[in-house]
């Protein structure tokens, strides 16, 4: 998640909190300090219930860390590899490789609520035990409101609706009475927008009422129905496009230029050609550099882009999504999200082969959606006569050349899908 940094790991997982985390805590530590503690132990010092309030407040963020630990170990033990757990304002996700058994995506999914239940008992009954034994109201209040919390939060976290635990139960669940992966991740995103739905409703009518909590309660019901929105759509997608290459989808010939060029001979000379806001760019030995957005060139001050050259505002190669012409298309879009993104440039020997964007993509897809044939190629030519596109030192006009069609993989190989469990608190 952007925004997050490594503040520790837990069993080799790397541990992240986005700069929200300070902001909720301090949040939680005023609540506690002002009006949850005073009710449960009144007449104290107000530095009491300020370092209680913090304490409780730390003890919380402690919490979310077991929950998402007890997802990250679980996966771990089922041999999925994690990427990282990271806390943010609405809760904790834990970003792993999707599991490849129903029955362990249910272990995965139940082990991080489990966690919170457990928790939640043993603070009610240390609260409990000091009430009997030492009689401390405040410790009493902290350890009970914590114990309640955990509760609250692994009850709440079943509700069955993706991307909350309950909704990957649910999604195992249906996975394994179906045997399909996409229509389970199609429920449980159904389940998510409706569930979300009504909790952002409650939450309204509940502010409506003069308690700000729903607030909270509106901002995680319309996270949840958008994230349940878009699971669905991908799972959509994944069907839609299951066995497509790279090479279908892409668009060829496509325009280049070099990226030594100014800003202002680019515009006028290269970008006045293109059919995409984005266009790749190439050194002078003709082998694709990065990619430049229209945007950015445009955003150049008029008195820079005589001097300032394209390379300079482009993004370079290391950071854009590259893909092999053979290569699955939803293998390639399981990668968008853990670096580069839209688009998409495809390669063959070396050279630029093609490039694939959010249209061509959505054209692709519709045209699967409404027709049988799912070898058709893309507008540029047809897969297999792709063109490929070299640009000589010195100049910015491509020549086009023929391509060998690569081989297909089998279209039944299916990519490594990220899975990801997400907490709300």
């Amino acid at each position: 998640m952007r925004g997050s940094m490594r503040i520790g790991s837990v069993r080799g997982v790397a541990l992240r909190a986005h700069w929200s985390v300070p902001l909720i805590m301090l949040l939680f530590a005023y609540g506690l300090a002002a009006q949850t503690l005073p009710g449960y132990a009144p007449g104290l010092a107000p530095v009491v219930y300020a370092v209680a309030g913090v304490v409780g407040a730390l003890l919380l963020l402690v919490s979310l860390v077991v929950h998402e630990a007890a997802h990250a170990l679980m996966a771990r033990r089922a041999g999925i590899p994690v990427r990282d757990v990271t806390l943010w304002a609405l809760g904790g996700m834990t970003r792993m490789d999707r599991p490849e058994t129903a029955r362990a995506a249910f272990a995965v999914a139940v082990s991080g609520p489990l966690g919170s239940l457990v928790l939640g008992g043993v603070g009610l009954g240390a609260a409990a035990g000091v009430e009997a034994t030492l009689g401390w109201r405040i410790l009493v209040a902290v350890l009970g409101w914590l114990g309640g919390t955990n509760l609250l939060l692994g009850v709440f976290n079943l509700l069955p609706a993706a991307p909350l635990d309950g909704g990957r139960v649910l999604q195992a669940v249906v996975w394994w009475r179906t045997g399909d992966r996409e229509r389970a991740q199609r429920a449980a995103g159904r389940s998510g927008q409706v569930v979300g739905m009504l909790l952002a409703v409650l939450g309204w009518l509940v502010f409506a009422r003069g308690v700000s909590g729903g607030l909270w309660l509106m901002a995680i019901g319309l996270f949840v129905a958008v994230t349940a929105a878009a699971e669905r759509r991908w799972a959509e997608l994944v069907t839609t496009l299951r066995g497509v290459r790279a090479a279908d989808a892409m668009t060829t010939p496509v325009v280049t230029g070099p990226d030594w060029l100014t800003v202002d001979r680019f515009l006028s000379e290269v970008a006045a050609q293109a059919g995409h806001s984005v266009l790749p760019v190439l050194d002078f030995e003709g082998h694709p550099s990065g990619v430049v957005r229209l945007r950015r060139l445009t955003a150049v001050p008029s008195g820079q882009r005589g001097s300032l050259r394209v390379r300079g505002v482009a993004t370079q190669l290391s950071q854009c999504t590259l893909a092999a012409p053979d290569e699955l298309l939803i293998s390639v879009l399981e990668r968008l999200g853990s670096g580069g993104g839209l688009p998409i440039l495809v390669m063959d020997g070396g050279r630029l082969g093609g490039i694939v964007t959010a249209h061509d993509i959505d054209r692709l897809s519709q045209r699967h959606m409404t027709g049988p044939d799912r070898g058709a190629a893309s507008s540029g030519g047809g897969v297999g006569r792709h063109g490929i596109l070299r640009c000589r030192p010195g100049s910015h006009k491509p020549d086009v050349g023929k391509g060998q069609r690569a081989r297909p993989r089998s279209s039944h190989r299916q990519p490594r899908r990220l899975f990801l469990t997400s907490t709300a608190q």
